[in-house]
């Protein structure tokens, strides 16, 4: 498969096998870079190793398939799209960001439109567009704008927003009116929308096209009004312990668990790989849960679940211990549980 919009790094990969003296590798892939699979795997036997491919959905670094690898007597994972999560692994794993070859230019000006009567714009990115952040910075530049980019130290990559972690872009918010991030649709416009109150444009360099999320964010906020209402009226709760090796939270569940029975409600643990409507339709006694698992779960697919599905900051406004106004300032959704 023509691999032009993405650099694999097929020589590095390569390398990576055979220093590694591997024999049987775990190849993880999220959605967007599965169809590069098959070439991927070529490239792992050629250097002398039996290439497992993951056809399970990765949705991000957290989600890395240790125990997926330990089952299969993997002995590398290689992992392709997202920056490391872990100090360390049981079983030794390879990252490669799969950094995009597409130019920004034409999505950036583009976006100039949607930002003419900013001034002051804050720079971000999500990990496949980091080398291209100076290319948007200089046509910012060019046209007038004063640039901003965010580095607290916390993502590999100055500017770097992840789907559960803003910091790049909440450091920088109080001085900049609006912000301009390249990445490919509106999941992390949206995190970026709500962690800083900041209107957003994206800049997609895959569609070479520039859009605002300010719709998007306001049915979002509406969404997980309507399900702290709605979760006030539920007697019954089921806590959810994400069973992904870098979203559980056991101990946080249990806590959640033992408040939720001091206010008077039945609460149940209920541990999930995936969290999604069906999984949870078996349960019909269970009126509402608290996912303590990936946060963007409840926020960004709250409509697809017919029950309410809080997180554990939206249970603190359900039982009164913050206020709504509140919670909507404090990016209660990263890194939540």
């Amino acid at each position: 498969m023509n691999n032009e919009s993405f650099n694999l790094e097929k020589r590095k990969l390569k390398r990576e096998i055979e220093k590694h003296n591997a024999e049987r590798v775990l190849l993880q892939l999220p959605e967007g870079l599965k169809p590069y699979a098959t070439e991927l795997a070529n490239i792992i036997q050629e250097a002398g190793a039996l290439p497992i491919i993951l056809g399970d959905p990765c949705y991000g670094a957290c989600d890395l398939a240790l125990e997926e690898a330990q089952s299969l007597n993997a002995d590398l994972i290689v992992h392709y799209g997202h920056s490391p999560w872990f100090k360390s692994t049981r079983i030794p794993t390879v990252y490669f960001a799969a950094y995009s070859k597409k130019s920004v230019k034409k999505a950036v000006m583009k976006a100039l439109t949607f930002l003419e009567e900013y001034s002051h714009i804050g720079l971000v990115t999500t990990l496949q567009h980091v080398n291209k952040l100076e290319e948007a910075r200089e046509l910012l530049l060019k046209n007038g704008k004063i640039v901003i980019i965010g580095d607290t130290g916390v993502q590999p990559h100055r500017g770097q927003v992840i789907g559960c972690e803003y910091s790049n872009a909440k450091s920088i918010a109080d001085h900049v009116e609006a912000f301009l991030i390249l990445s490919g649709g509106k999941f992390h416009a949206i995190g970026v929308a709500i962690a800083t109150g900041k209107p957003v444009i994206v800049a997609d360099p895959y569609t070479k096209n520039a859009f605002s999320v300010e719709n998007e964010v306001k049915r979002v906020l509406r969404q997980r009004w309507a399900c702290i209402h709605e979760a006030k009226k539920a007697k019954s709760f089921g806590v959810i312990v994400g069973l992904k090796i870098g979203q559980k939270k056991i101990e946080k569940a249990q806590k959640i668990v033992e408040e939720l029975q001091n206010a008077g409600k039945e609460a149940y643990l209920l541990a999930l790989r995936e969290i999604v409507p069906e999984r949870l339709m078996q349960f019909p006694d269970v009126e509402a849960f608290v996912n303590t698992a990936c946060p963007r779960v409840s926020l960004d697919t709250s409509s697809k679940f017919n029950k309410p599905v809080l997180i554990p900051r939206e249970l603190e406004v359900m039982l009164e211990k913050t206020s709504w106004e509140k919670l909507c300032k404090s990016g209660w959704f990263e890194n939540d549980a």
